[in-house]
């Protein structure tokens, strides 16, 4: 891969969605966590995405942005195949906490039984994805006033 024109680990710190894609194909939008070079997803047996990736564990996914305002628009797409691993608490509050902020109390309580419910009887599960290839691509552009 060649260099980016930005950094994409602060790119992926950002509370953006992701959109990531099976075989299928489906395509569906989810919250991430970008950590140890991988992408990680809540996920479980109550999901298409969990039963598609544990047949066919081959994925692609998508963060970009675009902000007409600004013409600010960049892209990072990741390819590989996905694991479906145990679940963790830590790492499932600073998921969450990324895109609900730090107040557990004001979150809504279907983001916080992922935290308390016991992931072996639920089946919360994550996904990780450490991506075989990965690209980001500035396609910004300048807005005159």
């Amino acid at each position: 891969m060649a260099a980016p024109d930005f950094d994409v680990d602060v790119f992926l710190r950002q509370p953006l969605t992701a959109r990531i894609a099976t075989s299928g194909p489906t395509v569906r939008p989810v919250w991430f966590l970008w950590e140890e070079g991988a992408f990680w997803t809540l996920t479980g047996p109550w999901t298409r995405l969990f039963h598609r990736v544990r047949e066919d564990p081959r994925v692609a996914l998508v963060v970009d942005e675009c902000d007409v305002r600004t013409g600010r628009v960049r892209q990072v797409i990741a390819r590989g195949r996905a694991e479906l691993v145990p679940f963790d608490v830590p790492r499932g509050r600073r998921k969450l906490a990324r895109y609900l902020g730090p107040d557990e109390s004001r979150w809504d309580e279907r983001f916080v039984r992922y935290l308390y419910d016991d992931p072996g009887e639920r089946g919360t599960t994550w996904l990780r994805l450490a991506p075989a290839s990965l690209g980001a691509t500035d396609l910004s552009y300048s807005v005159t006033p």
